[in-house]
């Protein structure tokens, strides 16, 4: 199933014909949350420490910037124009907005050298966020810059990274029993943010005891999946789900759970919502061979299928010298 959103801003723009002196293009991967989340929010993370393991997809937020110049008047303003594009539906709980925002500011800085400069683009992405106001981790922010497998860190202190050595073999039977899938309903992840933390600030115990078993999920995961132990994740990925349900009731809804229902009677062998829950993306491992069993009941049952497979990369930019008249 393919979703495609594009859209373009343009700033201090010119009149007259355009000419482009410089073209920088950027892509930033999205991913897909194993263990953990919730527990990379600050509120938890800098009295607990929180812990996340992810890793992203072959999906992607790309962007293009155009320096634009005017050819027949020297004297005027120069601006930018900026084009965006994503191949995933709205509200998927994939990090698609985090990307988004990765992107944007990829694209004003133009420099990924280094790891270190991916770091740098996650943290100004996740700040950002908190300057809108926005409740989130920073799961998603890090997992765009960086790509691949990640066993991710949260504290008061910063963000500490363990990326995940996995053999070719596991990556493949990773790809070859796992089932992405959008519910067809987005998530509404500032409602389920509102209901989460106001009942960690309220001292809720299941909403608490959650959150340290999240935490303590994705930090079990990242050793039993670098040993290719899929049977094991698939179980803690279940655990992870039904800790997650305990958060608040709004994490699930019966569509949701109706979709778990019909993977697991054909053959998936764990599964959570992705991102805040509520809605949005799916993901399931199955046992050895179920894997099209599965996919096709969800499709049946109603869910969209998502392909895709793991990816390495994480942002990257691109910057060209461009002469073409707009």
């Amino acid at each position: 199933m393919q979703f495609a959103v594009e859209y373009s801003q343009e700033f201090a723009a010119t009149s007259g014909s355009k000419e482009f002196s410089m073209l920088v293009t950027s892509r930033a991967p999205v991913r897909i949350d194993f263990g953990g989340a919730w527990t990379d929010v600050n509120i938890f993370s800098h009295a607990a420490g929180g812990a996340v393991l992810n890793a992203t997809i072959n999906k992607y937020v790309s962007g293009e910037l155009h320096a634009l110049e005017t050819a027949n008047n020297p004297t005027a303003r120069e601006g930018l124009e900026v084009n965006y594009g994503f191949d995933l539906p709205s509200g998927s709980g994939l990090g698609t907005s985090a990307s988004l925002n990765v992107v944007w500011l990829s694209l004003i800085r133009s420099r990924t050298a280094t790891t270190e400069d991916r770091k740098h683009i996650a943290e100004l992405a996740y700040q950002l966020e908190e300057m809108l106001g926005i409740l989130g981790g920073k799961q998603d922010q890090y997992a765009a810059a960086l790509g691949g497998f990640n066993l991710m860190r949260f504290g008061k202190s910063g963000v500490d990274i363990e990326p995940l050595a996995l053999s070719p073999e596991t990556v493949a039977e990773l790809e070859r029993r796992s089932v992405l899938c959008y519910t067809g309903t987005p998530r509404l992840s500032g409602s389920i943010h509102e209901n989460v933390w106001g009942g960690f600030r309220s001292g809720r115990q299941e909403t608490v005891s959650a959150l340290y078993s999240l935490r303590d999920i994705a930090l079990k995961m990242a050793p039993v999946l670098t040993e290719g132990d899929i049977d094991t994740f698939a179980t803690l990925l279940g655990e992870n789900w039904e800790n997650q349900k305990r958060l608040d009731p709004s994490v699930t809804n019966a569509q949701i759970e109706t979709l778990f229902q019909v993977a697991y009677e054909r053959g998936a062998q764990g599964g959570k919502a992705c991102g805040a829950g509520g809605g949005g993306c799916l993901y399931f491992l199955t046992r050895p061979e179920q894997r099209e069993s599965v996919a096709q009941a969800l499709a049946h049952a109603g869910a969209r299928l998502i392909d895709f497979a793991f990816e390495f990369e994480g942002l990257t930019v691109e910057v060209t010298p461009e002469k073409g008249r707009g």
